[in-house]
Parts: C-alpha cells; structure tokens; sequence
C-alpha cells in the first residue's frame, strides 16, 4: 500500500446505490431523506432547493442535517478532521454540497464566523468541491 508522504489519504464516503438510484430516478428528496436519513445528497438538494427558493432558514436546517450526516460517516470511513474529501468521489458530493449551503445560508443570515469556517472546510477538502459549489 502507497502512502501520502504529504498528508493523510483522501477520505472516501460509502456508496448508496438504493438511496442515490431513488435520487437519480426523480423521487422527492424528502422522501428519499425521510427513508434513508443517513443519505447526505437528499438533504443537499433540499437544502439547495430551499434556498434557490429564499427559504433561507430551512436550507440552513436541511444543509446542517446533510453536513452533520457526512461528518458522522466521514468519521466511521478513517477521517480525523482533516484531509482531502474529494469531490469526484460521487458519495462525497452529498456531503459537500450540504456543507456548500450551510455556507451560504450562514452568510445571508448574518452568522459570518460559520460562513467562514464551512468555506474554508471546503476548499481544505477539495478545491474542485469549492468551485463546483460556487463558493471559490
């Protein structure tokens, strides 16, 4: 096995095949959170959804359900609270983008601190993350 001389190996997040494929298919993200609770993309796109829709709050309540979600799997799958989560593992990109509007919705209500904080957790995690999410 290789190692990375620089830093820890890249965190990567189980897959949810039956969760994604019900995702993938069309099925109501809350639906598809209400079954499968752990599955971070679901509140992602609820949280995504709500705030395209100026529900500012409850995309910060969907957006920190996902990042809590993550966090808890990220830490099963070896991470220590630093290193690369990298976007182009699929099963990362719940999680990320979940962080993304934790961000974003942090920012519009005024809490500047945790703005700052997720934004940076993203760009450490993945730069490529950061700009696919809109927050380079």
């Amino acid at each position: 096995m290789t190692h990375n001389l620089l830093g820890p190996e890249p965190t990567l997040l189980p897959e949810h095949t039956v969760a994604q494929a019900a995702l993938d298919a069309g099925v109501d993200p809350a639906g598809v959170a209400a079954e499968h609770p752990y599955f971070s993309a679901a509140w992602a796109q609820l949280a995504e959804t709500s705030f395209e829709a100026g529900e500012t709050v409850a995309a910060y309540a969907y957006a920190r359900t996902g990042y809590h979600r993550g966090l808890d799997q990220l830490r099963r799958a070896g991470w220590k609270g630093f290193g690369p989560v990298p976007w182009s593992h699929r099963p990362n990109q719940g999680f990320l983008r979940a962080l993304a509007v934790l961000a974003k919705a942090a920012g519009k209500i005024g809490e500047t601190e945790e703005y700052d904080r997720c934004r940076t957790f993203i760009t450490e995690s993945d730069p490529a993350a950061a700009e696919a999410t809109g927050l380079a």
